[in-house]
């Protein structure tokens, strides 16, 4: 079985994948308040996942040597990964 941690990264990757590829185009398209809106939207299917799976466990997820909770791991690494492709996204989608 997967390390949790890899399961929330694999699950961030994915939905991020899915948006950027296929659901913002559409919806959002060039105009950066959709954009904002819809990626919002992306994170918090994430967070409602992970925590429907892992909230009030005290399961310790670790990042950098340092322990956090499900909230804060699948906040940063969403985060962390979005922001490449969010850049990527926007240089290939100028408003």
């Amino acid at each position: 079985m997967l390390p949790a941690e890899l399961l929330v990264v694999l699950l961030n990757l994915a939905i991020l994948l899915v948006c950027y590829l296929h659901v913002f185009p559409r919806v959002a398209g060039k105009s950066m308040g959709k954009l904002a809106i819809a990626s919002g939207s992306a994170i918090i299917l994430s967070l409602v996942i992970v925590g429907s799976k892992y909230m009030g466990l005290g399961y310790p997820f670790l990042l950098l040597g340092g322990s956090l909770n499900w909230f804060w791991y699948t906040l940063i690494t969403y985060a962390l990964m979005e922001i490449p492709i969010a850049i990527w996204y926007l240089k290939r989608n100028p408003s």
